[in-house]
């Protein structure tokens, strides 16, 4: 008998007389990822998936999708045998004797099982001197081996050779909703990704200024709205006309105060849509003087037009530690495409970056801005991007 061993954060452990919503919510989760037809096996801190009669690569598939879970720490593909050592151990010798090349090993055990009569260090030494008689071309290895057999003794016992790592963090939708200012860049997709994985349910906004960004452009969001959702399951997207805005600001605001009164926008616009959506919070990819938008000072002035927290996950982090998120959760690729969004094509050739409230204000006093905001989100375009990619759009 075959199962996936799904081990999972241990900080659902820690969550006393929640513990089990967010388990449950995480098998939820993991059933949305894999077919809700799937048969999850909780256990304590473990959960189960039998896989008998499924071949290699469907086994292969939904290991992949499982990892992409946020609360999973880690999936093992396992032998389910009888607890006697005995077995285990002949168990784990004909898995290595499927893998010739490996040359060294070490056993490590996990006993949740407190009344089987050996402890976790005898177990691995009985099941490591089986494996040494029955493979005789393998040595014990127990500072760097090749390869490390795990066995686990709870209701059964289970041995497995590979273990695959997942996001580990907790389980999406555990923690509210926030909504994330998704531009075509490295650094949102980032943010977006972060906040996820610590539970937040994502609703993105992008800002679209049409003609001066292309449907490229946009398509490029939908892209990394697109593999978010390889992680949260589910993503809605809304893309807002901008263009009426930015040259309203051009026309009537000082030149060196365009970035932040448009950063100010799109922070009104989220935060707008916050309230329709039942989102009580904003997530940016901002990095604390990246550029000068982000300097302290304009995010104190930006922050000043919404009346909820907004989520910075990478403010003190440096481009090249976002990057490497970006290049192993997939996004990086899509994010250098050369399709520029409204923040990069009508920047000041010296903007501010040390903004004054007072001043800023004086200066929106010019624009009808209450009519500009409404305007916008009323003539959003709402994508949802499914579990199965598909796209759903329509207008507020």
């Amino acid at each position: 008998m075959k199962r996936l061993l799904i081990k999972y954060s241990s900080e659902i452990s820690l969550k006393g007389l929640n513990r089990g919503s967010f388990e449950n919510l995480l098998i939820h989760n993991i059933k949305k990822a894999i077919g809700n037809s799937a048969n999850v096996i909780k256990d304590y801190g473990r959960m189960y998936i039998d896989i008998d009669g499924d071949s290699d690569d469907e086994v292969s598939e939904m290991v992949k999708k499982i990892c992409k879970v946020f609360g999973v720490l880690s999936v093992g593909v396992a032998d389910v045998v009888e607890k006697d050592i005995i077995k285990i151990g002949e168990c784990a010798s004909a898995q290595l004797k499927c893998m010739p090349d490996v040359k060294t090993f070490k056993v490590v055990t996990k006993r949740g099982d407190k009344k089987f009569p050996l402890n976790s260090m005898q177990i691995s030494s009985k099941v490591g001197a089986i494996v040494l008689d029955n493979v005789p071309s393998i040595k014990v290895d127990i500072h760097n081996p090749e390869l490390i057999i795990n066995v686990e003794v709870r209701d059964n016992a289970y041995v497995y050779l590979k273990e695959y790592k997942a996001q580990a963090g907790m389980p999406y939708r555990s923690a509210g909703k926030g909504i994330l200012l998704l531009s075509g860049g490295i650094d949102s997709p980032v943010a977006g990704y972060m906040m996820a994985k610590r539970g937040l349910e994502i609703v993105a906004v992008y800002y679209h200024s049409h003609p001066y960004t292309s449907e490229r452009a946009k398509q490029k969001v939908i892209d990394l709205a697109s593999k978010l959702s390889e992680y949260t399951g589910s993503i809605k997207l809304y893309v807002v006309p901008f263009t009426k805005i930015q040259m309203d600001i051009i026309e009537k605001c000082r030149e060196d105060e365009l970035t932040i009164i448009m950063r100010r926008f799109m922070m009104a616009i989220a935060g707008r849509i916050a309230k329709k959506e039942g989102a009580l919070s904003l997530v940016t990819g901002e990095s604390l003087g990246q550029v000068a938008s982000q300097t302290l000072e304009s995010m104190y002035v930006t922050d000043k037009v919404v009346d909820m927290p907004v989520f910075r996950p990478l403010v003190g982090m440096d481009k090249i530690e976002i990057m490497d998120i970006s290049r192993r959760i997939g996004t990086y690729d899509i994010s250098i495409l050369p399709y520029e969004d409204c923040c990069t094509i009508f920047v000041p050739k010296h903007p501010k970056t040390k903004p004054r409230l007072s001043d800023v204000e004086s200066s929106e006093k010019a624009l009808d801005k209450e009519n500009l905001i409404n305007d916008a989100v009323e003539n959003s375009e709402i994508i949802k991007l499914g579990e199965n990619g598909e796209q759903i759009i329509s207008k507020m």
